[in-house]
């Protein structure tokens, strides 16, 4: 479980990223899934854009996202800030104690 300092911490590092995906006109499919799961492996934190013409709403998005195990840092406007932690990281994140 993730602590609040610790949320804020993420949202800080979130903010120099840009979008990695942009969920479109498909929706969230399988395989956007599994390219998601799979950047996360090697960076922990990502951003997810949704484009105007998306069949699903944000909190769908963030429904989906979170049962294949992704803690949702943020979520505005209309893009997703997603965490999860991995020991294959190229660079870990690494949490103050």
């Amino acid at each position: 479980m993730i602590t609040t300092k610790q949320k804020c911490y993420l949202r800080s590092l979130a903010q120099t990223i840009k979008p990695v995906f942009q969920i479109g006109k498909d929706g969230v499919n399988e395989n956007m899934l599994r390219d998601i799961l799979a950047y996360l492996n090697k960076n922990e934190l990502m951003k997810i854009s949704l484009l105007q013409n998306c069949p699903i709403t944000k909190d769908e998005a963030v429904k989906i996202l979170e049962e294949a195990d992704i803690f949702i840092v943020q979520k505005i406007g209309r893009q997703i800030i997603c965490y999860k932690q991995s020991d294959k990281a190229k660079n870990p994140i690494i949490f103050e104690k």
